[in-house]
């Protein structure tokens, strides 16, 4: 059945609007090109939107020959505004913008763990007030939240989770009391680091993948054939409970101490960097973690450059295709998915299935900073992922592969990801190759599940390993799995969070704004 007339039109409406915000300001008969409309209907459309307020002339484009044709339209970019909040366990984090997402202000505060439910809240909606002030804003129109902890996907609400502030559960109704008019939603913080990374990161090029968080917490986020899951309760991700060997404990409901958390969170990585003999990161959340991962990744990059063409440099590891054998220095052959025990090897394939067998005791509680960092100290990027561990916990000695020591690795040919050599003995090295092994254990139980064919390391602690701890995990996984995957590193890293509930607060307002009322008698 053909579409009426005001159908028709509302449709070519959306079209033309959604064109001029992926492509920005577009002349008329670029419109026409791009939609395929007639110029008859191309120049209906440009003055119905423009006397509706949704686009202007904002200029004109290059052509010599000046015209109709030749104006430059766009999307009235103040007709919204914008709120993005991401919510840490610490604090807050605000960005107010236009409706093509153009940042205008930003704003964050910090929030002790001792404040209360109702000064805590104040404090964070009074960030939004500062910003959306700052910003020129009357009102806000749409409002998206990132938070840690499960989205309850009948109601959209926040969920009671254990080792969260009471405060991140009453914002959003505080948000909508205190911002009449305005559209609030929450969304899980990982779900919208991987919705940033698809459309502006690390993963535009993939409709399926898997984004691995790596910051305070650990969380994973599933996207399948373009469409984000989130399973029946809206738990899709939390891996920080996945049951993993290397741990001295199982996680429970309540608490992921002895989960995938214990391994890869930010106090298990920072207590790695120092039993292998690096500095201690300053605080032992996401940003210190990230300053351990970065440092380690710049030592070993300098070793490899410094030491390129010297006698005893170490020699990268062939990898071995499915199915395939590789041959070591030494003339050890190793086939692709060979021994059950390739799961636990180091980086040097010497190690057997004891390698996860570990005489250190694992704490993996979510420790919390020491306190000392005051307002200025505290940025985005501190803690994410949706681990829920208890706050109480406390994290002993990190687990480790005993006796193993990490020697050269390569990434598969054809994989994008360079070949990665770590250097015998280095402390840096050592480190980077534990922390690969600890990461692929999860991502492993990922790629059997769901076959994603791509990895993205999120978080800050994926964006501080960069490359070369991609390419570590990846090789680990190609020995680990014979389904083939890629290992990319983030684009975005502690920013995600805070992009993903832009993208997704202007996706919203721009369905709302971009559907004129139909006309009476169509």
């Amino acid at each position: 059945m053909p579409a009426s007339p005001s159908t028709a039109r509302a449709i070519n409406d959306r079209l033309a609007l959604r064109l001029l915000q992926q492509e920005g300001p577009l002349t008329a008969g670029r419109l026409k090109q791009l939609t395929g409309l007639s110029r008859p209907t191309v120049a209906d459309l440009v003055d119905r939107l423009t006397a509706s307020g949704l686009i202007t002339v904002v200029g004109e484009s290059g052509e010599q020959r000046r015209g109709p044709n030749a104006r430059l339209y766009g999307i009235v970019a103040d007709r919204a505004h914008l709120a993005a909040l991401d919510v840490r366990t610490e604090g807050v984090f605000v960005l107010v913008s236009d409706l093509v997402g153009r940042v205008l202000a930003e704003a964050s505060v910090p929030i002790g763990p001792d404040a209360g439910t109702g000064p805590a809240v104040e404090q964070a909606v009074a960030a939004v007030e500062s910003a959306a002030k700052e910003a020129g804003a009357d009102r806000l129109h749409t409002v998206g939240i990132g938070a840690p902890g499960l989205i309850d996907p009948a109601t959209g609400d926040l969920r009671d989770s254990a080792g969260l502030p009471a405060w991140h559960r009453s914002l959003a109704a505080t948000l909508q009391d205190r911002l009449p008019g305005a559209r609030v939603t929450v969304e899980n913080e990982t779900n919208l680091a991987a919705l940033a990374e698809q459309r502006e990161g690390a993963a535009r090029d993939r409709d399926t993948f898997v984004l691995l968080w790596l910051g305070h917490g650990v969380g994973a986020a599933v996207v399948l054939d373009g469409t984000l899951r989130r399973g029946a309760s809206g738990g899709t991700g939390e891996i920080g409970f996945l049951p993993v060997p290397g741990t001295a404990t199982l996680p429970s409901a309540t608490d992921c101490a002895g989960g995938f958390h214990s391994l890869t969170g930010a106090a298990a990585v920072a207590s790695l960097a120092t039993e292998c003999g690096l500095p201690a990161p300053a605080t032992p959340d996401g940003p210190g973690a990230a300053e351990a991962v970065r440092g380690a990744v710049a030592e070993v990059e300098k070793a490899g450059e410094t030491s390129a063409g010297e006698p005893g440099v170490p020699v990268p590891v062939p990898v071995a295709p499915p199915g395939g054998v590789a041959t070591r220095p030494g003339g050890a052959d190793v086939k692709a998915g060979a021994e059950p025990g390739a799961v636990a090897a180091s980086s040097s394939g010497e190690a057997g299935p004891e390698t996860w067998r570990s005489d250190a005791e694992s704490g993996g509680g979510l420790a919390s900073s020491s306190g000392e960092a005051g307002p200025e100290a505290w940025r985005p990027g501190a803690e994410s992922g949706g681990g829920l561990a208890s706050s109480s916990a406390e994290t002993g000695p990190a687990p480790r592969a005993s006796g193993v020591e990490p020697g050269p690795v390569s990434a598969p040919a054809g994989s994008g990801t360079p070949t990665v050599a770590l250097p015998s003995g280095l402390p840096a090295a050592r480190f980077l190759g534990i922390l690969a092994d600890r990461i692929a254990v999860g991502a492993a139980s990922v790629v059997a599940v769901l076959d994603p064919g791509c990895v993205v390391l999120g978080g800050e602690v994926g964006q501080a390993g960069g490359a070369v701890l991609a390419g570590l995990v990846e090789e680990r996984l190609r020995r680990m799995s014979p389904l083939v995957t890629e290992v990319r590193a983030s684009s975005l890293g502690g920013t995600a969070v805070l992009r993903g509930a832009l993208l997704t607060a202007r996706e919203r307002a721009q369905d709302e704004l971009f559907a004129p009322p139909e006309r009476p008698g169509g």
